[in-house]
């Protein structure tokens, strides 16, 4: 018999959005598919760290009581994109002055322009 694998870390969605400075000022991120779960950041980069982190302690904790495990929603995603070399070198420049991946960079930028589409008020520094 088969024995059922528990859903990573990356299987799980997130939501960005920025916090009013009535808030505190900064990021939120929550998981949807697991309620009460999320974190915030100074900036859209510390809270998706600090949300993987709120994450994968949530899921500790559901297993470690023998609660059931929500499943994720909708599996992660991974795509292919070519870029102009300009815009990748930009974008490499500005993951290395931020200290963060390129991939981490680029999934904050969607996310906040996700979120800024969706009508969510502009985040204020």
């Amino acid at each position: 018999m088969k024995a059922k694998s528990k859903p990573t870390p990356d299987a799980y969605q997130f939501i960005v959005r920025p916090l009013s400075k009535e808030e505190g000022g900064g990021y939120l991120v929550e998981y949807p598919d697991i309620p009460g779960c999320m974190s915030d950041g100074e900036t859209i980069e510390e809270a998706i760290a600090n949300g993987r982190e709120a994450l994968r302690d949530c899921l500790d904790v559901f297993s470690e009581s023998g609660l059931k495990v929500p499943k994720p929603e909708v599996s992660a995603a991974q795509w292919r994109q070519r870029l102009p070399r300009t815009l990748y070198s930009k974008l490499t420049k500005q993951a290395e002055r931020e200290g963060v991946s390129i991939n981490s960079l680029v999934t904050a930028i969607i996310a906040e322009a996700i979120g800024a589409k969706l009508g969510r008020p502009p985040a204020t520094r």
